[in-house]
């Protein structure tokens, strides 16, 4: 239950909600994908086989979950078809396939082979704080994350939600904590990962496994390189790596935290050690995103770019 990476994004209307969300949830439970689908998302028990409920709401605190199913059909096996079937035409025929003639053999085949392929299931939990505002959608991939709240618009007929912004852009606050030590918040530390980046040719630096306050690393950043992820840990809570675009990944959770979690009583049960579990993280999630927009100048007034 311990969410990895974070996709952050602040809702901004109070919208009339059905009468049960549960309800509303069923009516887009997920559902085996058809044998000509390439890829059906719906949700799920967060609980997985242990529970059936499709939320969890505990103190503004909701958990939800969406099941992603996709059929994998590489390209190269396809293609290999292709290349296959329009070479015996050619032979039988005498001539060579006209593009289109060649798009439409593609199509054909894909269509033939689409029931064949092997289907993959990604589970995409949203964690919603009603009390913050926040929802946070646990996955590495932004598209991910934007496939679950289309989900959740679908569900609910509107969710008015944009990207969480601060004042301080993340690539300015992030190159300013490596630069200079005194301007780093008092329960901010540096981790041992930067990525560095330099417009032109200058390319990209990596450092993993390294002292941030080293003098190389320093030289790199005095050379007009800007901080694009940098790794850091809010003490006796967590670490991650906060990337440019304020995505929280390679989240770590401190083990006084866990330490917690392991002396819930649950007498076995799953989706108690779920619910506890869960709150928890979400409490010290909640405080720590909280800290990084105070560090951050506070947020960013978006109003007028709010989309449904």
């Amino acid at each position: 239950m311990w969410f990895k990476n974070l996709y952050l994004y602040r809702v901004h209307d109070a919208a009339t909600w059905p009468a049960s969300f549960e309800e509303a949830l069923s009516e887009q439970a997920a559902r085996p994908i058809g044998s000509q689908e390439a890829r059906r998302i719906g949700w799920t028990a967060p609980a997985g086989r242990a529970g059936t409920a499709l939320l969890h709401e505990l103190q503004g605190h909701r958990l939800i979950t969406a099941e992603r199913q996709e059929r994998i059909l590489p390209p190269a096996v396809v293609r290999e078809e292709v290349d296959e079937r329009a070479s015996e035409i050619e032979q039988r025929e005498g001539r060579k396939l006209r593009r289109q003639e060649r798009q439409e053999l593609k199509e054909h085949i894909y269509e033939e082979l689409l029931p064949q392929a092997f289907v993959k299931f990604q589970r995409i939990d949203v964690w919603w704080d009603t009390n913050r505002s926040l929802i946070a959608v646990n996955t590495s991939s932004r598209k991910r994350a934007e496939e679950a709240l289309d989900l959740l618009r679908e569900t609910l007929g509107s969710v008015k939600v944009t990207p969480l912004a601060t004042q301080t852009l993340p690539m300015r606050a992030m190159t300013q904590w490596l630069e200079w030590p005194e301007r780093r918040p008092a329960a901010l530390l540096l981790g041992d990962h930067a990525v560095l980046t330099a417009p032109g040719e200058n390319g990209t630096i990596n450092a993993r496994h390294v002292d941030l306050d080293d003098d190389e690393i320093q030289g790199h950043r005095a050379a007009g390189r800007q901080v694009q992820r940098l790794a850091i840990e809010i003490e006796s809570v967590m670490s991650f790596v906060l990337h440019d675009d304020l995505a929280i990944k390679s989240i770590r959770f401190d083990d006084i935290l866990l330490d917690e979690a392991s002396e819930t009583e649950d007498d076995g049960d799953a989706v108690i050690r779920l619910e506890a579990d869960f709150l928890l993280m979400t409490r010290a999630l909640g405080a720590s995103i909280d800290s990084l927009i105070a560090w951050m100048g506070g947020e960013a007034n978006l109003a007028s770019e709010v989309a449904a």
